[in-house]
């Protein structure tokens, strides 16, 4: 089986990538698409968000 060849990229390129919807991160050059959310969690991040004013 091949394995494919992964680019990885700097943070300004992912800044040019990053889409408007979804969750993703770098991670040392790499693209990581992260789930949503849930739970507790998801209230957390919400109530912060309010705090903080994002």
């Amino acid at each position: 089986m091949a394995q494919a060849i992964l680019k990885l990229i700097t943070f300004d390129e992912f800044l040019e990538w990053k889409p408007e919807t979804g969750h993703y991160e770098l991670h040392e050059g790499a693209i990581v698409e992260m789930p949503n959310p849930t739970g507790k969690h998801s209230v957390v991040a919400g109530f912060q968000t309010i705090e903080f004013g994002f």
